[in-house]
């Protein structure tokens, strides 16, 4: 169960974020941080408490971060991956030795994975503001985080608007949908499973999830 209390903010940490969005408002997707009903949602919704490698993309200034750590198995590694670089400094700071922290873009996904020695993960979860980034990013982050996903693996991202989910449509095809009404402002959940087949097609296009690649002119 989740601790409530140690997933609070602590105000220095609310400052960061509220700094880090006035900076870098194209690249932090809210003002005000995600609520512990936000990251309980998130909890549910990815299934960390039964994963070996989980990757959170856009972690901010952690509070998603500390639910995934404190849900996930003891022997579980989390790859945070932070473009901001005052918020990769906070993540940095986290004394959970699980945690590793990378500091660039999602779509270097499988640089990351590469260099802290992690397999391909079981999870990814997104807090990556896809309304606020070019199509093509969004497109080749997409397919990167879906080449990097073990058989089987989730992704899982959540939006306040639906960009990420038109995107997903078209590579991943539909994804499954939760709202967290307790969070300012609501927000979507968009879920999408990894086959465990050899071979899928999805929107008529052939994916072989044994070698992780997926047919795209990026």
């Amino acid at each position: 169960m989740i601790n409530l209390q140690r997933l609070r903010f602590q105000p220095d940490r609310r400052l960061a974020f509220l700094q880090g969005f006035l900076k870098y408002p194209h690249l932090v997707g809210s003002v005000i941080p995600s609520s512990r009903f936000l990251e309980r949602r998130l909890i549910d919704s990815s299934g960390v408490e039964n994963a070996r490698v989980v990757v959170e993309l856009g972690p901010g200034t952690g509070g998603t971060t500390r639910a995934i750590m404190q849900s996930m198995p003891r022997e579980a590694r989390l790859l945070a991956i932070e473009i901001n670089p005052q918020f990769a400094s906070l993540l940095n700071s986290e004394s959970d030795p699980r945690l590793s922290v990378y500091h660039g873009s999602a779509e270097n996904i499988s640089e990351a994975l590469a260099v802290n020695d992690l397999g391909a993960p079981d999870i990814v979860v997104s807090g990556i503001p896809f309304s606020t980034i070019s199509s093509h990013l969004g497109r080749r982050i997409i397919s990167k985080v879906w080449d990097s996903l073990a058989p089987g693996g989730r992704f899982v991202a959540y939006q306040f608007r639906d960009r990420v989910a038109l995107i997903g449509r078209e590579l991943l095809g539909n994804p499954q949908v939760e709202v967290e009404f307790l969070n300012v402002p609501p927000m979507r959940f968009y879920r999408w499973d990894k086959p465990l087949d050899k071979v899928k097609k999805i929107n008529g296009r052939k994916y072989n999830t044994a070698q992780g690649e997926i047919a795209s002119n990026f």
